[in-house]
């Protein structure tokens, strides 16, 4: 309990020092945690160098779990499982660990390494359903009321326990080694359902680690893209995402180590699907899992840093940005794991940015930088951004002009990088054209590249910007010359007056679809759908003329899928409420929203090509749709 209430505190390096003065350097649970903890750091950090050290720990934990395995299936059970499953479950679980490791790089190689591990998919499975050999509908979930662990069960315990779900008892002795699990004997009563609660600590991590394991395989298999997921597909590797975060679910709702794991990996599912996705079709739900499972946590753990920066992400993406920053800036003020803090600043540096509260933002920025080692050049670009929306000219173009050398000091540009540079070079063309100092292309930046698509494929600003914010943001747009043609409910005229003599302020077909686009996004946001669809549509027109913004094709006709599912699901709930209709007059108006987003979806993918910009996160976000369309289909269904 030492380990774990350091751990909570952030003290990582302190709790696992309390293993080590046990003398437990070779234990499975001690190699386990520390190579977790290890491979957090690295995703967390963007580390590559702590990944050796986790693979390392999950290694020896591995084949140290296996002998303890091996030893207690001679003995007598302790719990109500087969002797021995609680060490299979420690040994299965450094598997799964081991292989997000090395699906930790996001390259094809990575993948490939990952799913080499190939007994990792079939172990789980057979784990799984020895455990939970009825399936998970019988089990507490976090939503649930689970009830309180009994260390000493009782008599009555066992009876009330006859009718739920049972797992089978499995024979020793020669036939089940033959056999692999062994005949089946009478069943025994399946522990940590409503009715029946888990007797002690053992079954706690044998339940929670079996429903984490294969929870978070099938997420994975998920989550790969889609090329190589087709790929393992035909090679016989099946993922059922909803089982998957049932399970995770079940876990989730455990009182140990692997429940606040399952809660973790849970989080960042739901939070990478309301931050991506832009439409979900159970939102309440996911809304309702994200708080209920970070509010349990910090009511146990108020100091933990992960779930404080999770809390003020479901702050933002739920229309309270105040809240959240207010929630980061305390979060900060802990001293948390430097990995966690780096998050924390980042998350407070878009928050901000969404707020208009772009000289913060920019300091913030500017501060993650220090932070992280992940690319140096995207933080200090977006803070010149921000600098730009304030006329900070000067700041601005100082952070401009040491992009390219730090850029160019790596050995391999990623594609937000290469994304950055041809931004500049684009506004650097642009000034010269227009007879200014090349020096001094910052002047014709008329629209942030903060905003011109580096926020719209790393963070959904716009989508999730506050009424005050999103008005102020149409009128400075609005503003800009050439005017606009277009009428919305927020756009009546266009407020530009360009002079004869004076040039314009947008004089290219990309800068003339960034705008419309940015306007059709906060039209969205503030519900005017007829204008936003107008707005989008004069993206793609002027799109089909640009020269370097690739991205805007794809993520137009992706934002376009999320807007017919929204104008679907407004016009049904309107449709039935006061005055109810047939329900083949609501399938007719979903049957017609789905069709137009599943087209919309098409042309996005058609578009999303290897000279895309960042076109590897756009594809991931139409994964997410797909699936979220796919959902409301099922539920239109039953």
């Amino acid at each position: 309990m030492q380990c774990l209430d350091l751990l909570f505190e952030n003290k990582v390096e302190a709790a696992l020092d309390v293993f080590k003065a046990g003398g437990q350097e070779d234990s499975p649970f001690l190699l386990k945690a520390r190579g977790i903890c290890a491979l957090l750091n690295a995703a967390l950090g963007m580390e590559p160098e702590l990944v050796e050290d986790a693979a390392k720990d999950l290694t020896l934990a591995e084949k140290s779990a296996r002998k303890h395995m091996k030893l207690a299936k001679s003995t007598t059970s302790s719990h109500r499982f087969q002797p021995g499953i609680e060490w299979e479950v420690i040994r299965t679980d450094a598997i799964v660990f081991l292989g997000l490791t090395r699906a930790l790089s996001e390259s094809l190689k990575g993948y490939i390494l990952c799913l080499s591990v190939s007994h990792t998919r079939h172990t789980k499975s057979k784990l799984f359903k020895t455990v939970y050999p009825n399936g998970l509908d019988a089990y507490v979930t976090a939503r649930q009321s689970a009830p309180a662990a009994s260390h000493n069960p009782s008599k009555t315990n066992l009876q009330h326990a006859t009718t739920t779900p049972s797992i089978p008892v499995r024979l020793s002795g020669f036939l089940a080694r033959w056999t692999g699990l062994g005949n089946l004997t009478k069943p025994k009563p399946v522990p940590r359902t409503i009715i029946n609660p888990v007797s002690g600590s053992v079954e706690e991590l044998i339940l929670s680690s079996a429903a984490l394991g294969y929870g978070l395989c099938n997420l994975v298999l998920y989550s790969l893209p889609a090329t190589l997921r087709n790929l393992v597909g035909f090679l016989g590797y099946s993922h059922d995402r909803q089982l998957a975060l049932k399970a995770l679910e079940v876990s989730a709702a455990g009182t140990d180590l692997h429940a606040v794991i399952a809660g973790l990996v849970l989080i960042a599912y739901y939070g990478g699907l309301l931050l991506a996705s832009g439409y979900q079709a159970d939102e309440k739900h996911i809304i309702d899992q994200y708080t209920g499972i970070v509010g349990r946590v910090l009511q146990q753990h108020p100091r933990w840093s992960l779930w404080i920066l999770n809390k003020a992400k479901i702050q933002r993406m739920t229309g309270d940005p105040k809240g959240a920053i207010i929630t980061l800036q305390e979060g900060l003020q802990l001293k948390s794991l430097p990995q966690v803090d780096a998050w924390l600043a980042l998350e407070l540096a878009w928050t901000l940015f969404q707020c208009r509260q772009y000289e913060a933002s920019a300091q913030a920025f500017t501060e993650v930088a220090k932070m992280k080692n992940w690319s140096h050049a995207t933080y200090h670009f977006l803070a010149a951004g921000c600098y730009v929306c304030i006329g900070q000219l000067d700041k601005a173009q100082k952070m401009f002009n040491a992009l390219p050398e730090a850029i160019d000091k790596r050995r391999r540009n990623m594609p937000i990088e290469v994304f950055i540079k041809k931004k500049l070079e684009f506004y650097k063309a642009k000034h010269t054209r227009r007879g200014g100092d090349p020096e001094r292309f910052v002047e014709s930046m008329k629209i942030s590249p903060a905003e011109g698509g580096a926020d719209m494929l790393l963070w959904n600003a716009h989508a999730h910007a506050d009424k005050e914010s999103a008005l102020a943001h149409i009128e400075e747009l609005t503003a800009l010359t050439p005017p606009m043609d277009i009428q919305t409910e927020y756009v009546r005229s266009s407020s530009s007056v360009q002079q004869p003599w004076t040039l314009p302020d947008l004089d290219t077909s990309d800068e003339f679809a960034v705008r419309s686009f940015i306007l059709g996004i906060l039209h969205r946001t503030l519900g005017d759908y007829a204008g936003a669809r107008k707005l989008l549509h004069d993206a793609l027109k002027h799109y089909q003329n640009g020269d370097v913004n690739s991205w805007v094709g794809g993520v137009t006709h992706f934002e376009l899928a999320v807007l017919d599912m929204k104008e679907g699901e407004q016009r049904s709930a309107a449709m039935s409420e006061g005055n109810p209709v047939g329900g083949e007059a609501v399938l007719e108006v979903w049957n017609h929203a789905i069709k137009s987003a599943k087209d919309a979806l098409a042309r996005a993918r058609a578009l999303c090509t290897r000279e895309t910009d960042l076109s590897s996160r756009l594809g991931g976000r139409i994964m997410k749709l797909r699936e979220e369309i796919d959902m409301k289909v099922r539920q239109l269904r039953d």
